[in-house]
């Protein structure tokens, strides 16, 4: 928001998008302030604003506005008492001849909002607790907006976190033909948001898918997207490493990167026959090993969790484990039968487009079939609300 349009709320009468607040005294108003705001119970899917430095009146209190007054407003977002996190820009600002703190709240895609367990709303310029009525109101309107994490849009990123050249180059050449490429006259930031890897312009706000296919730093707004590599010369944690590293970047960097460290640390056996043929005997199928890691990838929580995929390769096994339990229809009963469902549908159609999935749900059963002909055991698959792992056994 620019000054002129933060000038205009100022100027007029508290509403339920503007409160204003003499000083930074009463916190607990503070908070509930935000709270109301993130909560956009009119709908007007605009951000609330909330004055410190102002009386009630409109006048200026010449309140100083100090770093420590900024970090204060700006801490209260990530102390856990607002919850889901209220999104929200601290500001120092001149407005009128008047110099203070604009704090603007944005409305929240994941309504109702609480502090410390209560929901607050604006009614005109008055807050208030909402009511159970109201609260039905808010659960609907998220209801309305709910969108698979891996479609959320994240504030914090803009298109230039995206790496352009690499959608252009690597994405668009292996999801679209040629000559759909030549006839399309779509700007990059519309070739963006078609993929569904950025909000519809003018906006243009990267989405979570964005980041994790062509984003430049990924981690940096998904903490745990990485896989985390160990390869252990023993049987048990604690025994000594061989080799160890996190596999991060954009999802195109990491599954290329998994590709080629499953390939080298699988040990070849060589049989001679009596016609002299070499018969080669690898003690884990690189089919199973690519299915199994990349179907950790593609259904691991994102949201809940900082926890990155683990690949942990013993000398008599590896175990491949992934945050989050099963999901939507598949259970413990028909789990691995080709039944799917997808906390991460748009991830999933990716990694199809990219060619790191052939066909939806075949994944285990290929991984399974491939272990059986290189003549290793079944996968021990283990399945919990948190995490889900799989054991692969050496080949005897």
């Amino acid at each position: 928001m620019d000054d002129q349009e933060l000038a205009a709320l100022l100027a007029d009468l508290e509403s339920d998008r503007v409160e204003r607040k003499a000083s930074i005294s009463d916190g607990k108003k503070i908070r509930q302030a935000f709270c109301a705001f993130a909560n956009d119970l009119p709908n007007h899917k605009k951000p609330g604003v909330l004055f410190v430095g102002v009386n009630d009146d409109g006048t200026c209190t010449s309140l100083p506005i100090t770093d420590r007054l900024l970090l204060d407003l700006a801490n209260i977002r990530s102390e856990g008492k607002i919850l889901p996190f209220p999104v929200l820009q601290v500001n120092k600002r001149i407005l009128n001849g008047c110099e203070l703190a604009a704090i603007i709240v944005e409305p929240s895609d994941a309504p109702p909002v609480r502090f410390d367990g209560r929901t607050y709303i604006r009614v005109g310029p008055r807050r208030a607790t909402a009511t159970p009525e109201e609260e039905r109101r808010l659960n609907e309107k998220r209801r309305a907006r709910d969108l698979p994490f891996d479609l959320c849009p994240l504030i914090s990123a803009s298109t230039d976190d995206l790496n352009l050249e690499i959608f252009q180059r690597e994405y668009l050449t292996s999801a679209l033909a040629p000559d759909v490429i030549e006839e399309n006259q779509r700007s990059p930031l519309q070739q963006l948001a078609s993929v569904r890897f950025t909000t519809p312009p003018p906006e243009s706000c990267p989405t979570v898918l964005g980041i994790l296919i062509v984003g430049k730093e990924p981690r940096q707004f998904v903490p745990g997207h990485y896989v985390q590599f160990l390869r252990v010369d023993g049987t048990e944690l604690g025994d000594p490493i061989k080799d160890q590293k996190e596999i991060s970047g954009s999802l195109l960097d990491i599954l290329r990167m998994l590709d080629e460290t499953l390939q080298i640390n699988i040990s070849i056996a060589s049989d001679i026959t009596s016609q002299s043929l070499e018969i080669q005997h690898p003690d884990y199928p690189i089919e199973a090993l690519r299915q199994l890691v990349r179907n950790a990838v593609m259904h691991r929580s994102y949201e809940q969790t900082n926890a990155p995929v683990k690949v942990y390769w013993f000398n008599d096994r590896i175990e491949i484990s992934n945050p989050g339990g099963l999901f939507g229809q598949v259970n413990r009963e028909n789990f691995g039968q080709g039944v799917t469902d997808y906390r991460n549908p748009h991830l999933a159609g990716v990694m199809k487009d990219l060619g790191y999935v052939q066909r939806f749900g075949y994944g285990i059963p290929t991984a399974k079939r491939a272990l059986e002909k290189n003549g290793n055991p079944p996968p021990e698959f283990s399945l919990d609300d948190t995490y889900t792992s799989v054991i692969m056994r050496r080949q005897p």
